[in-house]
């Protein structure tokens, strides 16, 4: 095997790129000898992860997820790689960086071993210079583990130890080879570049900028040298520069600061203009030699977060709205090429985001590069998730996991310490779920964990040592949400965010202003956010009326419009809260787990906007371009609800047009000016038998913008209406719960989060799917009808009163037509169905129906109306 080395010069640096003639296998064989026999391993490019997880339905008509080859295993691989070295004379040292390896890695050059780095997110560097042969073929020999921890494992003290989210294995992020000469800016500092640049003042336009220059040097005797520091404006001209002498003795290291005065400074000003500079900076021995040198983007700009007034961008207020992200797609994994990356950024800048949160670890060095450069404001974190012990007993977190989130927390702020796009460093992630935490992420705990503030405190201080000018931060999951035993974390960190799923996992949306609004009075001073919030929606699982009955959060049920729903009403209550400095919504993309089988898909957490393969934008999606980018957006909803259940629906339209039409198969529908936030609406549309292209034109100041989609609707269900009452999501042959007014939805089934639903015996069983949802209390439907005849047939179970117990009549346009029902009575067992068919006469519009009781609640299980011959 032979590598195929890109090798570039940057500056005095030879690097190459460590990409082609990979050899790899799964499977703890010794394989780190030059002599090993690797001729029948695969050959792979790096980056590569063997891991593929995650798989939709062939009904979400997502390209290439049906019938893919999954792998899941979690466990040891080994990479080998032969190469021969560039030219390197003995003044020089050869390094091996890794852009991270998963979960941890072990490495041997010729049969040496160099190391091994634990953590599988961050870069690190082996020294290579004495195991390398500088004239002949090398074999560099990579173990990674990406074992689930487990006590007493490989990776029992490696984070995250828990999480919805699948830790893929592997050289996910490239490897490469780097020549320095034997005295350089410090390669051996966490992974970080070696020069450190802040902000440290703008008064007036001139910017002051503060420079750290890291110095090691293997050298034989000791350097007299300068360090000469430059800032170039992108025009080429030189902003600033900086000459501080040095000397370095062998073996030694040595700190140098500078400061750089930038008279009428170009800011760097998030999206509305991410000026970015470039910082050169070099070392040079006595007679002005190149030694080394490194080159990076630098943007001046500064940082305030005021707790009432939100945030801001050298004194400018900045309304941050934005998504959190993971790194993995469908078609590659965690292996995630450049152009890949900048796909998904496009994307979320598309929608109008103007923040990313990183989650839940530290993501590589393409996308800060991209955030930089489109003026992205980032939160980064790392991997400390939800659990910090593997100790049943839930004591506190063990000196290697203490030491582990040290690490890769000191790892994340040296390496993406000089990115202008970074804001906050997060320590922490829903670390606050106390005995709550939740089954489907495998540990269930049966005792209360010890309360993790002091480990946090500890993190929270590495921050304020390391970075004065970024907090850290953290996202809880469960303070004042009613759990008991819930430790309040917040306080061990100068700004907190909250994930919160009001709508979802409990309570409604609405409650989600309130309930910031006590946190808020609870820790004024604070800054507060909220980094997590959204629903489940399933490309190919639709419902008419998303409050048509309960949805599924831990199953089937989850339907397209019901994201779109809770996202309309939960973003105008945290626009109006200027306290909020941020609002992350859950998630960008769909994303891989193994902890759910949810929606249309196995193995995905499917509240992104956008598909797993980063290619079907959602409607919700177009929510928040209409809201957020400024862009024309004219987008009709439900286009992938293509066979409709009903003649009659309501059609809604996101746009952000002063004027919006519609038209349904060419005909013009009616006008609407500037929509009630941004969602226009025509109710009880028409739609004809067959196919009916509905088409939405928004009237904008220079053009007009068009959307369609294309429904069809079967001549069966043309003048007729079958209604699985209390279904969100309808069994085959009706439509979903929609057309009433008043009761609630209720099931006889029990849906349990995770787990497969307990079905109840109904009898006939054959129609269970539809029986098992039910509509009850004192309620209504109005079906809008053309005058005739009409045969309606109602279905009723009984899901738990006696006979007796629950007594109601039946109306229709204002005439009784069932008398004193009682299920129970008229069943004589439990849950069986009974059935009864009337015929009533419409002359108006519409048929209304009410469900009248006379005792205890009314109910129904499906409604049929039908022309009567």
């Amino acid at each position: 095997m032979a590598a195929s080395p890109a090798q570039q010069a940057q500056g005095n640096r030879t690097v190459v790129e460590l990409g082609d003639g990979w050899r790899f296998r799964k499977g703890d064989i010794p394989a780190q000898s030059p002599e090993f026999d690797d001729r029948d391993w695969s050959n792979v490019t790096v980056p590569h992860t063997w891991n593929r997880v995650g798989d939709y339905d062939a009904a979400a008509h997502v390209a290439g997820s049906s019938g893919r080859q999954l792998d899941k295993y979690m466990g040891v691989a080994w990479y080998r790689l032969s190469f021969v070295p560039p030219a390197a004379g003995p003044d020089k040292r050869i390094w091996l960086e890794f852009d991270a390896a998963s979960r941890t890695a072990e490495v041997w050059l010729n049969g040496k071993r160099l190391g091994a780095h634990a953590g599988g997110f961050s870069r690190f560097r082996f020294d290579a210079t004495d195991a390398i042969d500088k004239g002949g073929r090398n074999y560099l020999a990579v173990r990674v583990d990406n074992s689930e921890p487990q006590s007493g494992n490989a990776t029992a003290d490696t984070l995250p130890l828990a999480g919805d989210f699948f830790v893929q294995g592997g050289l996910y992020r490239p490897v490469r080879l780097i020549v320095t000469d034997a005295a350089h800016f410090s390669m051996d500092d966490f992974g970080g570049p070696g020069i450190y640049a802040r902000t440290k003042s703008i008064a007036s336009r001139t910017a002051t900028v503060s420079v750290v220059a890291k110095l090691a040097s293997e050298r034989t005797g000791p350097l007299q040298g300068s360090v000469v520091t430059r800032l170039v404006a992108t025009d080429g001209k030189i902003a600033a520069r900086s000459v501080s002498p040095i000397l370095l003795q062998s073996g030694g290291r040595v700190e140098v600061s500078q400061e750089l005065t930038v008279p009428d400074a170009h800011l760097w000003q998030g999206t509305k203009d991410p000026y970015l500079y470039s910082l050169e900076t070099e070392l040079r021995d006595g007679k002005g030699r190149l030694l080394d040198r490194t080159e990076q983007p630098l943007g001046i700009r500064q940082f305030r977060i005021d707790p009432d007034k939100g945030f801001f961008i050298n004194g400018e207020h900045v309304a941050l709205h934005g998504v959190g992200l993971h790194q993995d797609s469908m078609e590659a994994g965690w292996a995630m090429t450049k152009s890949q990356i900048a796909d998904r950024i496009a994307t979320i800048r598309d929608m109008g985001a103007n923040t990313i949160r990183l989650t839940h670890y530290q993501h590589g060095e393409p996308i800060h590069d991209l955030a930089d450069r489109y003026g992205l404001v980032l939160w980064d974190e790392i991997a400390l998730v939800t659990a910090w012990t593997l100790d049943k007993a839930q004591g506190a977190a063990p000196p290697e996991i203490m030491a582990q989130a040290r690490q890769q927390l000191v790892e994340l702020i040296r390496q993406n310490y000089n990115h202008p796009s970074v804001a906050l460093w997060g320590i922490a992630n829903e670390v606050d779920f106390g005995p709550m935490r939740p089954d489907f992420l495998g540990r269930g705990l049966k005792v209360s964990p010890s309360d993790p503030t002091p480990m946090l405190e500890e993190l929270a201080a590495i921050v304020r040592n390391e970075d004065p000018d970024r907090a850290s931060t953290l996202a809880t999951c469960c303070e004042d949400r009613g759990m008991p035993d819930v430790p309040i974390v917040a306080n061990a960190v100068p700004v907190s965010g909250g994930n919160r799923y009001f709508g979802w996992y409990y309570g409604k949306p609405e409650e989600v202003g309130p309930h910031f609004d006590a946190l808020h009075a609870k820790r004024p001073s604070q800054p507060q956010a909220i980094t997590e919030y959204g629903a489940g929606g399933a490309l190919s699982i639709h419902t008419d009326n998303p409050l048509g009955g309960p949805f599924d959060m831990g199953g089937h049920d989850q339907p397209e419009e019901y994201q779109s729903w809770l996202h309309e009403k939960t973003w105008p209550i945290l626009e109006k809260r200027p306290y909020l400095f941020a609002s992350w919504l859950w998630n960008a993309f769909d994303f891989a787990t193994v902890t759910r089988t949810e929606g249309d898909a196995k193995d995905i957490n499917t509240k992104g906007l956008v598909s797993y393969d980063g290619r079907t934008r959602k409607d919700a999606f177009y929510y928040y371009r209409a809201h957020w980018s400024g862009q024309p957006t004219v987008h009709v909803n439900g286009r992938r609800y293509v066979q409709r259940a009903y003649p009659t629906t309501d059609i809604s339209v996101y746009s952000n047009a002063p004027r919006t039409k519609l038209f349904l198969n060419g005909k013009e529908l009616g006008e609407q000016g500037e929509c009630d936030n941004l969602v226009c609406v025509w109710s009880d549309v028409r739609l004809s038998a067959g196919t009916n292209r509905v088409e939405a034109v928004g009237s904008f100041a220079d053009k007009d913008v068009r959307d369609a989609v294309t429904w069809n609707l079967d001549a069966s269900r043309a003048s007729g209406y079958y209604i699985d009452s209390g279904a969100l999501v309808a069994a085959r042959g009706y439509g979903s719960d929609t057309f009433f007014k008043g009761g609630s939805a209720g099931s006889t089934d029990q849906h349990p989060r995770g787990r497969p639903a307990v079905l109840a015996p109904i009898v006939p069983d054959e129609e269970h799917a539809q029986l098992a949802t039910f509509r009850e209390g004192d309620f209504s439907y109005r079906l809008p009808v053309e005058p005739g005849r009409y045969s309606i047939t109602l279905r009723f179970v009984e899901p738990r009163v006696a006979p007796g117990e629950r007594v109601f009549d039946v109306k229709a346009n204002g005439k009784t037509v069932l008398a004193g029902l009682d299920v129970a009575r008229e069943a004589g067992a439990p849950s069986t169905l009974v059935a009864r068919t009337v015929t009533v006469d419409v002359t108006g519009n519409a048929l209304d129906l009410q469900f009248v009781p006379r005792k205890g609640d009314a109910i129904v299980s499906t409604i049929e109306v039908r022309p009567s011959a």
